[in-house]
């Protein structure tokens, strides 16, 4: 809600993200995470943002105004509490995601590893003479040869992506 209303109000003022960083005196990437959602801005620069805009910072946070109450520092930190424990689970589950994706990628290329030792090179002893065959044993050979080449690299990234995106205490 916050990411649209900022961006709807900048674009509403005829502000690109450059003048609205100037105006507010941070970086434009700033201003370009806000309005993706990636960061939200403290209390005192919602305040500031209000004031550029001319609009109560409850209707930047997506509120209707009831009352002309002014908005309190305590209220715009609550605020912001909810939206940074939204952003921190959000990015919770998407590390929980990629941890157990690069864990399942160790697992497949370990199981295609035993796969492959176990059963051996028997399609090289295949009658090479019947053309369904030697498609099958050229397929087969084609495929063990890159896994060979390819399957060490992917199981380390996949283990260095275990160990990035493990739980930190």
């Amino acid at each position: 809600m916050l990411k649209e209303n900022i961006k709807q109000l900048r674009k509403q003022k005829g502000l690109s993200q450059e003048e609205l960083s100037i105006k507010l005196n941070v970086v434009r990437q700033t201003i370009s995470k806000w309005e993706q959602g990636l960061s939200v801005p403290d209390a005192e620069m919602l305040i500031s943002i209000s004031e550029v805009f001319d609009t109560p910072v409850s209707t930047l946070l997506g509120e209707t105004i009831s009352e002309e109450n002014p908005d309190t520092l305590k209220e715009i930190s609550e605020k912001l509490e909810i939206i940074n424990l939204q952003l921190a689970q959000k990015r919770e589950s998407k590390r929980k995601f990629l941890h157990l994706l690069f864990i399942g990628i160790c697992i497949i290329l370990i199981m295609i590893f035993l796969g492959i030792t176990t059963l051996g090179n028997n399609y090289m002893e295949w009658d090479y003479n019947d053309p369904e065959l030697s498609i099958l044993g050229v397929g087969i050979h084609a495929f063990v040869w890159l896994f060979i080449r390819i399957a060490p690299f992917a199981l380390i990234g996949s283990i260095v992506g275990i160990c990035l995106t493990r739980k930190k205490h």
